[in-house]
Formats: C-alpha cells, structure tokens, sequence
C-alpha cells in the first residue's frame, strides 16, 4: 500500500509530510510526496529546487522507501490527487490545515475542501505547530 502526502512549501506542507514520513515508517509502507499546482515555477505552490533537494534526503532515511513527484502541468492539486488515487493502491492522504481564525473556520482552504469531499481514502488533516 501507498500513504500520500500532498506537500505545499508552507509550514503545513511541512507539517504533513513530517506525519507522512512517521506513519510510512511505522507501517512499513511506500510513501509518496506529491507537490502539485496547476502553474509552473513561478506558483507559491511549487516546491523550490531546495525544498525538492531537502525532501528528497529526508525520503532517503534508512527504513524508509518513499519517493517524490513534482506536477505542474495545467492541472489542479485536487485533480492530480484523484488521479493518483484512483491508480495506486493508497491506504491514506495527508494533507496540511492552516491555522484559521474563528471565521476562517467556516470555510476551509480550497484545495483542502475539494480533497476531503472528493477522494474516497482515508485522509489525516494534520496542523502545523503555531
């Protein structure tokens, strides 16, 4: 089975792939860290070539059999999920929250929401430490 982590260049982004990476490890299964957006380099959303440079080191921890794939080929995060999704055999989604403000909370992020209703695997929320 495969756990996927939906990773952001953000402190949330952070946050889930550090779970991602524990719950891989402890179940002894493939993970696989996803960077998505529909834009190309210049998009917030697009990891850095350092941030793919440090990522791929933590991928390479000893007991650890995970790999990453950057997309940003026109297509939305939510859509290259559901692709992903529907062709490996993925036993969890991890994704990241960002903390919200009282109001904030009635509306999560756009890309969280369209997640949670739309991929039929488990998914974890996680927050990042404040």
């Amino acid at each position: 089975m495969t756990i996927i982590v939906a990773y952001a260049p953000r402190p949330e982004g952070q946050a889930a792939l550090d779970k991602g990476i524990e719950i891989a490890k402890r179940r002894n299964e493939h993970l696989l860290v996803v960077n998505a957006t529909p834009g190309s380099g210049d998009d917030a959303a697009m990891a850095s070539v350092e941030d793919v440079e440090r990522i791929e080191r933590l991928l390479a921890e000893p007991g650890l059999t995970a790999e990453f794939k950057q997309f940003g080929r026109g297509k939305s995060a939510v859509e290259e999920i559901e692709n992903l999704v529907a062709t490996l055999p993925v036993s969890l989604l991890v994704i990241g929250l960002r903390h919200r403000s009282p109001i904030g909370k009635l509306i999560m992020g756009s890309v969280a929401q369209e997640l949670l209703l739309s991929i039929p695997c488990p998914i974890l929320a996680v927050k990042a430490p404040q």
